[in-house]
């Protein structure tokens, strides 16, 4: 059975899509610890990030960096913390995170409960920025 972002690539779920490449998707994390908080999934399954073939893996981590400067360009923050769990859904994918403390990265944290508008806002913007890179 396909993951729940594969299903999100596919278009079977909707997404507040970010940026695209023929292997790549990056979207809006719907329970963000930040605005502006992204991931990066390749679009074929992998389920462990070390898994990834390395021709790609090189790929995924510049795709990841073009999108976290364009997020940083669009919301206020001191850095980009780039996260790699894994544990909750069973295809690899980075976490991109508008920080300005360490604090700012614990998923132990209350996620933000944004507004739809405000989802759609903030992908439009990271995408301008993106597609300007």
């Amino acid at each position: 059975m396909a993951t729940i972002f594969t299903r999100i690539v596919e278009g079977e779920i909707p997404s507040y899509k970010i940026a695209e490449s023929e292997d790549f998707y990056a979207f809006l994390d719907i329970n963000p610890l930040a605005k502006g908080h992204t991931l990066v999934i390749p679009k074929r399954e992998v389920d462990y990030i070390l898994d990834v073939e390395d021709n790609l893996y090189k790929e995924f981590f510049l795709f990841a960096k073009k999108v976290g400067r364009a997020i940083e360009s669009v919301i206020p923050c001191k850095r980009i913390g780039l996260i790699v769990f894994g544990l909750d859904v069973p295809h690899a994918h980075i976490h991109l995170i508008p920080i300005n403390k360490a604090s700012d990265m614990s998923f132990e944290s209350p996620k933000l409960a944004l507004e739809k508008e405000e989802f759609e806002e903030i992908a439009l913007a990271i995408r301008n920025a993106f597609e300007k890179l």
